[in-house]
């Protein structure tokens, strides 16, 4: 039988942004502003969940809560029994505006079942656990750059997902538009056809692969790599605002793009434009200005002795 540690474990995970407009379900990027999660088993009749920070109040503060669903799902395939634990939550990750919180929440919780658990890394390896958090979010374009940081590619081999990781600019930074009202991711994506034109998805094809050269150094073909005709204009009945600030950002220049499902717009820039992208932000937004974060999830593991 598998032994728990005792003590507590802590992991942090990124912000993350996906598509980033031509790389539909296979394009993300981790954005430096972190959600940090606290795991520690107890003795207790039941589980104990808190959350500060985004979310509180309005998360389940039950099992329902999705980071503890997710060690549940992991402990299963360790094949260890599920403990009652208590979890702190501090969430800087904006929900429901396409900034991947809900991969980070899976991701937290995948990684923290695996160090709650003595050998868990054995039991569930870096590709497993991935592959894990990948069907439990049921697409890995967000999982890929939680878990791996920096620039990353997601596809499904067979029946598993995978992600690589792909070198981008230190020049590059990011300016995330955040409105004040989400949408819901499932809302988000049952407005996308079930077929696309074929042109449309060869100009996709061809501009997702144009974007890992502008990420790589080419930061002047940033406006044209991001050219996007498979999913963001369907989603204008949803949020008419954003494609309108995706539009307006695109014809100063700017490399504006719909961050994941939505309504959040990113604008991939050169770090030293970052403050003239901000000023652009509508009335009522908030403009983040991030870099892209390299490290991905990260767990910090006490000493046996506790401190």
């Amino acid at each position: 039988m598998s032994t728990f540690v005792t003590a507590p474990v802590t992991v942090s995970v990124p912000a993350t942004s996906a598509n980033l407009g031509p790389g539909f379900d296979a394009l993300g990027l981790a954005l430096a502003r972190r959600d940090r999660v606290t795991a520690q088993v107890l003795a207790g009749p039941r589980s104990v969940i808190t959350v500060r920070g985004v979310g509180e109040g309005q998360v389940p503060l039950d099992e329902g809560h999705l980071v503890h669903r997710s060690m549940r799902a992991a402990f299963e395939v360790m094949g260890c029994p599920s403990p009652v634990l208590r979890l702190d939550c501090v969430n800087l990750v904006p929900h429901a505006r396409g900034l991947g919180s809900s991969s980070a929440a899976i991701v937290a919780g995948v990684w923290l079942a695996r160090a709650l658990v003595e050998g868990g890394r054995e039991l569930l390896d870096d590709d497993a656990a991935f592959a894990l958090a990948a069907e439990l979010e049921g697409h890995p374009d967000n999982v890929a750059p939680a878990a791996l940081g920096g620039f990353t590619v997601a596809y499904r081999d067979g029946d598993r997902f995978r992600a690589v990781r792909l070198p981008v600019d230190p020049r590059v930074h990011v300016v995330a538009f955040v409105p004040p009202v989400g949408v819901a991711t499932t809302v988000a994506r049952g407005l996308l056809p079930d077929t696309v034109p074929h042109h449309d998805a060869a100009h996709n094809a061809g501009r997702a692969a144009l974007l890992v050269a502008a990420l790589g150094g080419r930061l002047d073909l940033l406006l044209a790599a991001t050219d996007d005709r498979l999913h963001q204009a369907c989603r204008g009945l949803a949020m008419p605002e954003t494609l309108a600030l995706v539009d307006a950002l695109r014809a100063e220049g700017l490399a504006a793009v719909v961050s994941g499902a939505g309504p959040t717009v990113l604008v991939l820039t050169d770090a030293g434009l970052q403050d003239e992208v901000a000023r652009r932000v509508p009335t009522g937004w908030d403009a983040l200005g991030v870099p892209i974060d390299l490290e991905g999830a990260r767990i910090e593991m006490p000493d046996r002795a506790g401190r």
